[in-house]
């Protein structure tokens, strides 16, 4: 039997976690993170993110995982080091930040120069193409990841496609690594450069928020003219060019990735003509101050925000849509009170949290949910929600 690839990932979120217990189930697979009560959890077999399917395999499946905080540790005998670490967007540069990636590189360069480094994190279009000549090395690949939080596990196991940025003998090692420990059969393995590999993340998220754009302005158009925005999504999906998926109507595209993929996509083109790709970063502003004057105009005395998150199976609220309608109905001088079962504090951006949803339901004149919940049932008449299909 030939000896299992020592892999190490870099990052216990979404992505880094999912793709270590996908690897781990044929690999050994070290997960390396600065938070020790993370390590700790890994180490225990239990999940660092909300993902039934991640949980499972952690109870269920006999996988070669451990979790550090050591760097050393992690790297020295790595054949594969998967950086899969946070790039906000930095509003002030118009670009993600990179320092942690590049800390990374850095480290694993001084460690174990002889591994490939696998960048997992979304980057700017060219990054790892510059980053390698920054530093005059060549151990550096690009893999593009196209998951969603909640899901992440189940969209490794059942990928859309694998991307690799780089042709040569290491990206396809990868790729099969990759491809060994999803349960899909006959997946499309893609292999381009970095640059194209990059560009193929941030137009693919962009092309994402677009539609989720589509369908909420076309449900702001339903709203305003009193016609039915279901019959309309119902009609216009019918076309099997467009189809019945991702055509529920929200607050606004949120979450981690797609508001900062789409500004990134942005700010790569200042030397390309474009209409397209600005108006789909601003008109998610625009559905958000529609959303909010739609809630000011019922003349509320105090609103209720019913959870956070942007998904009923997810645990983040990073740039959740939800956070810009609170801000916009806060300017107005209109209190909130907030029902979120994940926060701990008992104030949240000045508002306060109320632990107890029927209390919560009782204090509010209206409840704004970007997504409505069996919960909220008993009081439907009080929810202001553009769920019309009661799912994500």
């Amino acid at each position: 039997m030939a000896d299992k690839i020592k892999i190490t990932v870099v990052g216990s979120g979404y992505v880094g976690m999912s793709l270590a217990v996908l690897l781990a189930q044929q690999n050994d697979v070290t997960l390396l993170d600065i938070d020790e009560v993370r390590v700790g959890k890994i180490n225990n077999n239990q999940s660092t993110v909300v993902d039934t399917n991640i949980e499972g395999f952690l109870a269920k499946k006999d996988l070669s995982l451990s979790a550090t905080v050591i760097k050393k540790e992690a790297y020295k005998f790595a054949d594969f080091i998967i950086i899969a670490t946070p790039t906000d967007y930095d509003t002030d540069n118009n670009c993600f930040d990179t320092s942690s990636v590049e800390s990374v590189i850095r480290d694993v360069n001084f460690f174990n120069p002889a591994s490939t480094m696998v960048i997992k994190s979304t980057v700017p279009v060219g990054y790892t193409a510059s980053i390698k000549k920054k530093l005059n090395i060549d151990n550096i690949l690009f893999s593009p990841e196209f998951l969603r939080e909640g899901s992440a596990l189940y969209d490794n196991l059942y990928p859309s496609r694998v991307i690799v940025g780089e042709e040569s003998q290491r990206a396809k090692k990868f790729a099969d690594l990759l491809v060994k420990g999803a349960i899909k059969k006959d997946i499309d393995v893609l292999f381009t450069n970095s640059t194209e590999a990059e560009a193929i993340k941030l137009f693919s998220n962009t092309y994402l928020a677009m539609r989720v754009s589509y369908f909420n302005e076309l449900d702001s158009y339903a709203e305003v003219h009193g016609l039915d925005s279901k019959k309309l999504i119902d009609g216009v999906s019918l076309d099997t060019r467009i189809g019945s998926h991702y055509n529920n109507p929200s607050f606004g595209y949120g979450g981690y990735c797609l508001p900062k993929d789409t500004k990134q996509l942005r700010a790569n083109y200042q030397d390309v003509p474009n209409n397209l790709i600005t108006a789909i970063v601003e008109t998610n502003s625009t559905r958000k101050d529609f959303i909010a004057d739609n809630i000011i105009k019922k003349n509320p005395k105090l609103v209720g925000i019913h959870r956070l998150i942007m998904k009923t199976k997810s645990d983040n609220y990073r740039a959740s849509s939800i956070l810009g309608i609170m801000k916009r109905i806060k300017a107005k001088g209109i209190k909130l009170i907030v029902y979120e079962p994940l926060l701990k504090e008992t104030n949240f951006m000045g508002s306060k949290v109320i632990a107890n949803l029927k209390d919560f339901k009782e204090q509010s004149d209206i409840i704004v949910s970007n997504r409505m919940f069996s919960s909220l049932a008993d009081v439907k008449d009080k929810v202001y929600t553009r769920d019309i299909f009661n799912g994500d």
